[in-house]
């Protein structure tokens, strides 16, 4: 069965559809959906060649589709590799890049890199809060106790 009609029979009834708003946009939590919207170029259903961006404990999983599996393939159809959160922001924006740029899925660019970028901010251990400043009658009211 082609992409396209795949397409057509998804577009208006799966499970993965979130409808919020009767007028507003339409989202999707199907996996491989890199901005959850509910759309053909973004889908991860019904494309060929589908990048799914994950958060794990150490870093980043990149899963692709494999260009020779069939539509039967679940679980063998994807190649994964991880990112490791020490290497870094720069380079885990470089290497999910390289995925997206390398003829894979280039129009997808900017969503890989808004994916990774904020699942590695998310990762990122928060600075501790300084202890807050006594200024005025209760810095006098604190040196007298």
């Amino acid at each position: 069965m082609s992409y396209d009609l795949q397409w057509l029979l998804l577009r208006k009834n799966n499970s993965f559809q979130v409808n919020r708003v009767p007028e507003g946009p339409v989202f999707s939590r199907e996996p491989g959906n890199l901005l959850n919207l509910n759309s053909h170029k973004y889908s991860g259903l019904a494309n060929k060649k589908v990048l799914e961006i994950q958060g794990t404990s150490t870093g980043v999983q990149i899963r692709t589709r494999k260009t020779k599996a069939t539509s039967h393939q679940v679980g063998g159809g994807y190649a994964t590799s991880t990112i490791k959160a020490r290497t870094g922001p720069r380079r885990a924006l470089g290497i999910a890049a390289g995925y997206a740029k390398r003829g894979y899925r280039p129009d997808l660019r900017r969503a890989v890199l808004a994916r990774v970028s904020a699942l590695v901010a998310a990762q990122k251990e928060p600075k501790p809060t300084p202890p807050k400043k006594l200024r005025g009658k209760k810095k006098a009211a604190a040196a007298k106790a």
